[in-house]
């Protein structure tokens, strides 16, 4: 089950405000101009777009939306450890970290899932030489955030390789 279908769910659910790093990223490219064409290059490669660039996105986006009266699921963030750093610099306490939902699943789960997305919605970046890059990087990037909030026991991990309905059951108990 996917982070989308669950996101979604949880918005409904538990009253988030649903953002998605992803999206807001392909909505600046679909604007078009140098930002939109600049991150169109990168996010083609497979790889992360600045966290400077990023953080100062999802600041914008958090305080249009309401910034004092929500809470915010960010889907796809943070990636690195320069996410981490950047958020800690732009935002640091300003936010409150309840914690990291990692949707785990293996990675010829995730292939086969990315790839049907692809076929399915048409995204560029779901072809299976894109899909090894961004393996690569989550394994290089994204497994030592995750080890970082697990020190802080801030994470919280599901096993998402099961049907829609079973992967939110364990979502409910992550949220509740």
């Amino acid at each position: 089950s996917g982070k989308g279908t669950q996101c979604d769910r949880i918005v409904r659910d538990f009253g988030y405000e649903h953002l998605s790093t992803g999206d807001l990223l392909r909505e600046e490219v679909k604007k078009g101009g140098e930002l939109g064409d600049k991150l169109s290059a990168i996010m083609s490669e497979g790889k992360l777009v600045s966290s400077e660039l990023l953080v100062q996105l999802l600041k914008k986006v958090m305080h249009d939306r309401g910034w004092e009266k929500k809470k915010f699921l960010i889907d796809g963030f943070p990636r690195n450890q320069e996410n981490i750093d950047q958020w800690n610099k732009q935002i640091g306490d300003s936010a409150y970290l309840n914690f990291v939902l990692v949707m785990d699943v293996s990675e010829e789960v995730m292939r086969e899932r990315l790839l049907k997305r692809g076929q399915e919605s048409g995204r560029a970046d779901d072809n299976e030489a894109t899909i090894v890059k961004r393996f690569e990087t989550f394994t290089k990037e994204s497994v030592p955030v995750i080890k970082v909030y697990e020190k802080k026991n801030k994470v919280k991990k599901i096993d998402s390789s099961k049907t829609v309905d079973e992967v939110y059951e364990e979502v409910k108990k992550a949220f509740s």
